[in-house]
Parts: structure tokens; C-alpha cells; sequence
């Protein structure tokens, strides 16, 4: 498991034209290591953690992870200054390559707390606080925001937002292209609901060009990201990173061609999967905890059906393991020939 790391100086610094958004209930350690199988070099998010459950929870539970699923960016939720300050210092301590502030979550829990997507309306916070952050730690901070909140979301309301929080030295602003709405919506809602303008965030680029400037939103195919990319300098996928892995079987060959792709073929990122699951099972760990994850691996392809089913049914079974893969794929490559051979 990663614990401290010391040596940040020589660290390369993070290349991310592409990442995976943080997502709650999504974005743990399970999905991340079936990523990282697929996508060596893809930017990896945690779920949000908040400053809270760091400083006064269990450390290990909610920051550990394995060397192999870096670059990783940990994901906080909170709006001190000094407990976003004394995280940043411990994520670095702990070896995330970078720490991402939310701005851009409109759920109840994180407007309770007087964070998330209702800090759009303080910029001066946002800025006080990456400021804060900046001071202890070498790590890029970065600021995951909407295009707007409520009825402030004009365009001149997030350029402000922008430059406000910029002028901290933000290392980064990634942009939802949609507003939030605080009330009204539910979190999935608003993930569907506000229209995307994804114009928006093409001018917040043009007109700050000396700004690192990476949209999130919709973004569903290899068509979506090419078209993103002549216009920002990164793309963020979310639930279509989730809904369709297999898109990053790609990902290291177009965008980092420079570097040492991953070589997996979809069938051995499926064995190694039940291989990870037998030993999350022997550490005490339930087989649906990793299993979840990999329900739209064979998502468009035949054989897809048996092979949800399988996992979903199979895997919440007592003493269910590895093995519960195995045998879904197993299933799916039979019905997939039969399907071959009737064409």
C-alpha cells in the first residue's frame, strides 16, 4: 500500500489530457485498480473525502492505496482553509500526485457543510483556501467547479469566479459544463437536467489562455473527446467513464504516445479482476465490492446480458469469489461463438 512518500522533488510533473472524475460510490479502490489494468497513464480521482474524515476518521481506510493505480488525485470536500491546508500536506505525505477542491457538488450533505457547489458563491473562500493549500504543499491544487449555481450563471459570473480563485496560483480549473441547481434537484438530477453548454468553457479557455482549463460533462466517445480537445487542454469523463471502461483501452495509444501504454487484452484484465477479488475475499472482503465495477465491462458486445446477470446474482451469494468472474466470462465467450456462428 502507498503510505509516505518523501522524494516529491523528483517527481514528474502530472500529464493529464485525459482523466476519470471522482465520483462517490464510484471512484474507489476497487474501480481504480480495473482502470488502471486498462489505462496506465489515465489521471485516476478518488471519491470525495472530506477534511473531516481525514483529520478525525480512519487515515488508512480512506486514503491507502496501491502504487499501481497512480497518477492519482485525492478529492477533498470542505471549506476551512486550515483543514483543507494540514489534508493537502498529509495527501502529499501519503503520495497522491495531486489535491483536487469540491466545487462543484450541489447534494444536501455537502450544502450542510457549506461546501461543494455552494462555494461558487464565495470565490474569495475558494481562493483563500487553495492559497492555504498552496503554502504546504508541492503538489498541484486544483478546483473542480460548475459553470454556474442557481441563477448566477452567466458567463461573467464563472469568468469571475475564475480569476478570483486563479489568482491563488490554482493550478487548474476543472469545469462541469453544466450549472448546479442547490435546490429542486437531486444530485443524479443534476448531473442530467441543466443543460450542457459546453461554449462556455471553449471561451473561459480562449480567453484565459495561460490557464489549465479541462471540461467535464457528457462526454461519452472517442468522437466527444478529440472534438473537446482542440478547444481545452483536458477532458474529464464521468458516468461514461463508469458505463463504458473499454473506452480506455485506447486512451494511452492516442494520448500519450510517448509513453509505455498498458499491453492487457480485455480477457486478461478480466482474469487478473477475479485473481484481485480472490484476495480482496481472503482479506475479509465481500466478492460485490469489487464485482459491481465490472458489470459494463462487456457493455455493447455479445454475451453482455448473461454476464451482468451472473455477476449481480452470483456475487452477493455466501462465499462467493473470483471465481463468480470466472465463470461469467466464461459463459459470455460461449454465447458470444454462438452468436459468431450463426453470422
Amino acid at each position: 500500500m502507498k503510505t509516505a512518500y518523501s522524494d516529491h522533488q523528483n517527481r514528474p510533473k502530472v500529464v493529464r489530457p485525459i482523466s476519470v472524475a471522482p465520483m462517490m460510490d464510484r471512484t474507489d479502490r476497487h474501480y481504480r485498480y480495473m482502470l488502471r489494468l486498462i489505462s496506465t497513464h489515465t489521471l485516476l480521482y478518488t471519491e470525495m473525502v472530506t477534511t473531516g474524515a481525514i483529520l478525525f476518521g480512519d487515515k488508512p481506510r480512506h486514503l491507502e492505496f496501491l502504487d499501481m493505480e497512480g497518477p492519482l488525485a485525492l478529492q477533498l470536500g470542505g471549506d476551512d482553509p486550515i483543514a483543507l491546508s494540514e489534508c493537502a500536506q498529509i495527501a502529499e505525505e501519503w503520495g497522491y500526485d495531486e489535491v483536487n477542491l469540491n466545487v462543484g457538488c450541489p447534494s444536501d450533505r455537502v450544502q450542510s457543510g457549506r461546501f461543494g457547489a455552494c462555494l461558487m458563491l464565495r470565490p474569495e473562500k475558494v481562493a483563500e483556501a487553495v492559497s492555504a493549500m498552496k503554502r504546504v504543499t508541492r503538489l498541484p491544487v486544483t478546483v473542480k467547479h460548475r459553470i454556474g449555481v442557481d441563477d448566477v450563471d452567466r458567463y461573467e459570473d464563472m469568468l469571475r469566479f475564475v480569476d478570483i480563485v486563479s489568482e491563488s496560483g490554482c493550478d487548474g480549473f476543472s469545469v462541469h459544463a453544466r450549472k448546479a441547481w442547490l435546490s429542486g434537484l437531486s444530485p443524479k438530477e443534476n448531473r442530467k437536467i441543466p443543460p450542457l453548454r459546453y461554449e462556455e468553457v471553449y471561451r473561459l479557455k480562449q480567453e484565459r489562455p495561460h490557464l489549465f482549463v479541462e471540461i467535464n460533462g457528457g462526454v461519452l466517445d472517442w468522437e466527444d473527446i478529440n472534438l473537446h480537445l482542440k478547444y481545452v487542454d483536458a477532458v474529464m469523463i464521468g458516468r461514461g467513464a463508469y458505463n463504458k471502461p473499454r473506452l480506455f483501452f485506447e486512451a494511452d495509444r492516442r494520448l500519450f504516445p510517448e509513453l509505455v501504454p498498458a499491453h492487457l487484452s480485455l480477457e486478461e484484465v478480466i482474469l487478473e479482476m477475479a485473481k484481485y477479488t480472490d484476495r480482496w475475499v481472503e482479506q475479509g472482503g465481500r466478492a460485490h465490492h469489487v464485482t459491481r465495477h465490472l458489470v459494463h465491462l462487456l457493455s455493447g458486445i455479445p454475451g453482455n446480458k448473461y454476464w451482468r446477470r451472473t455477476l449481480s446474482e452470483g456475487a452477493v451469494m455466501p462465499g462467493a469469489n473470483g471465481d463468480i468472474v470466472r465463470r461469467a466470462w466464461a459463459g459470455a465467450i460461449e454465447l458470444r461463438q454462438k452468436v459468431e456462428q450463426r453470422i
